[in-house]
């Protein structure tokens, strides 16, 4: 295969993230609106360019009042900062499937260097259109206080409300663009 065009099937890919939550359990979410642009040859992505943008406004943890929270300036402050955004920088071969994909994540207004583990689950032909497919997962943990997100609440049984890493995981279908 060669390097080409991908170009992500919302329907069929999802962002999401988890933290804990009163030092007990963990609060789950996702973001319903992104986007990607990927160069790549599936079989070696090693010279790939990805750059990923997602819309804070779609974040959606199935609690309104919690979405809302998250969407002030206690957190994501999605009036000033609408955006998040990943820029692949290096990217280094693990296996003949994992990659280390190293690039800049901007949040809130602050860019730091994170690396994802990701997985190229494969390249296929959907056989409902005949396009050719290319499925990409991953994950990687950030430290929320890192890029200002720093809102906290003490709970009673000691502790905080909310803690600092953040796994933030994905699943990419993307369709080669003709």
């Amino acid at each position: 295969m060669t390097k080409a065009v991908w170009n992500v099937d919302k329907a069929h890919s999802e962002v999401g993230f988890s933290v804990k939550h009163m030092m007990i359990s963990k609060a789950k979410g996702s973001f319903n609106e992104f986007d990607a642009t990927i160069e790549a040859d599936p079989e070696d992505l090693t010279d790939a360019k990805i750059e990923f943008t997602i819309d804070v406004n779609s974040i959606d943890t199935r609690q309104q009042d919690r979405d809302d929270h998250l969407r002030s300036a206690d957190f994501f402050d999605v009036e000033n900062y609408p955006k998040v955004e990943f820029v692949a920088t290096d990217i280094k071969k693990k296996s003949d499937n994992n990659y280390d994909v190293t690039g800049d994540l901007t949040l809130k207004g602050t860019t730091k260097p994170v690396t994802l583990d990701v997985v190229v689950e494969g390249p296929s032909k959907d056989p409902m259109s005949g396009n050719e497919a290319a499925g990409f997962s991953g994950s990687t943990k950030i430290n929320r206080k890192d890029f200002g997100l720093t809102w906290n609440v003490a709970v009673e049984t000691g502790g905080v409300l909310v803690g600092e890493e953040v796994t933030i995981n994905f699943e990419i279908e993307a369709h080669k663009q003709a």
